[in-house]
């Protein structure tokens, strides 16, 4: 499983890639197409929003045919296919097809990963898999900071795109070349996503997952660039964002063993998820702290938002063996899906709260409000550790 897991890893890091890259081509695609910061967040809403609805359709795929052929096909086609019609893009519109489609493609990766992690690893240790993964994928976060701005500038932003095009069609012939499939669970071809639903716990988990992940990625994804560049100047984008990805990775690494250490993952969940909206308040109440206050900030946003492997884990405790596909995948949708709404969400509130530095405060203050009640229903779920 190890060459296949590598494989897919990649693929994890272009999915992180492509779910961060437009905060620092914002200034290039404005200045190219003419596409504005609240254009940009309808477009990353889109990416989220198909990745999201993707999750469905996925996870029976996974159950039934496997996650070597569902990565890797949807990866190379849609995935592949997306980044080259952005790099051809001359409007608006196409930019937000490709996103569309790179959404699709970006799908599958990380819950054929999780998907493998369930079937052949012990349960206790899936946070702690779960948490290195994407502390290892968000390599691409990093990528789309400093490293994409300087290839943006050697390229040209389209020669870039056209460069992560072959690279994501290679990931794919990688999948589908080293990734093997666990065997089936026994009656895997039983049961569905309302099975699922009938399971008591997973109604105080999912108002969780639909909002934790919201503040850092949507800030991380699009809002820090055009934030740091209009306050504190554009000199400083690639930097900031570089930190805040930073802190993410390490936010990963951080929680995955952290069941194991205290015993319990609610209260892990529960403790990071309250600071985090008790940082997004802070920027709602000082808004423009100065550039370091600003960066620490977001850096511990993007830390503090890294309990999505550990609500996975504690979600995935309450799955039966032959729906863990569906299973991940459910709350893969709630965690992805809520970003793309909120990304939806903030561009018109953005600009109905005048832009400008009065726009980024309704920002944090909404990304307060909405983690503090997503903590709010999942005191109420049962912890589950095993």
């Amino acid at each position: 499983m190890t060459a296949g897991i590598a494989a897919l890893t990649l693929g994890y890091v272009l999915s992180q890639f492509y779910r961060a890259f437009l905060a620092v081509l914002a200034p290039d695609l404005t200045a190219d197409l003419g596409i504005s910061a609240a254009d940009l967040s309808r477009a990353s809403g889109i990416w989220f929003l198909v990745f999201a609805a993707m999750q469905i359709p996925v996870g029976w795929a996974l159950d039934r045919i496997g996650p070597r052929r569902t990565a890797s096909v949807l990866l190379g086609l849609a995935g592949g296919g997306g980044a080259a019609l952005m790099a051809t893009a001359q409007s608006g519109t196409q930019i937000e097809i490709a996103m569309g489609l790179i959404g699709a493609g970006c799908a599958p990766v990380l819950m054929a990963s999780y998907y493998i992690f369930a079937r052949v690893f012990s349960a206790a240790v899936f946070a702690t898999l779960a948490g290195a993964l994407i502390g290892v994928g968000s390599l691409g976060n990093i990528a789309a900071s400093l490293p994409l701005s300087w290839a943006a500038e050697a390229l040209g932003w389209r020669g870039a795109m056209w460069g992560l095009a072959g690279l994501t069609v290679a990931t794919a012939l990688a999948c589908l070349v080293l990734v093997r499939d666990p065997e089936r669970a026994e009656d895997g071809a039983k049961g569905s996503v309302l099975d699922l639903l009938r399971i008591p716990a997973i109604w105080a988990i999912l108002p969780m997952m639909l909002v934790n992940y919201a503040p850092s990625a949507g800030l991380r994804g699009l809002w820090a660039g055009p934030y740091v560049a209009d306050v504190y100047g554009p000199g400083f984008v690639g930097a900031v964002t570089l930190t805040m990805g930073l802190a993410m990775i390490v936010g990963n690494f951080a929680y995955g063993p952290l069941d194991r250490v205290f015993g319990t993952r609610k209260w892990v969940v529960l403790t990071g998820n309250v600071l985090g909206a008790l940082t997004c308040a802070a920027l709602w109440l000082v808004p423009a702290p100065g550039l370091i206050m600003a960066t620490a900030a977001l850096a511990l946003i993007g830390a503090l938002g890294a309990s999505f492997p550990m609500l996975m884990a504690h979600g995935r405790a309450f799955f039966p063996p032959h729906l863990v596909g569906r299973g991940v995948t459910l709350m893969n949708l709630f965690g992805i899906g809520g970003v793309g709404v909120m990304q939806f969400a903030t561009g018109p509130l953005f600009n109905g709260a005048g832009g400008g530095l009065a726009g980024y405060q309704a920002l944090f203050g909404v990304f307060a409000v909405v983690l503090l009640l997503g903590c709010a229903a999942y005191v109420f779920a049962p912890d589950k550790v095993d």
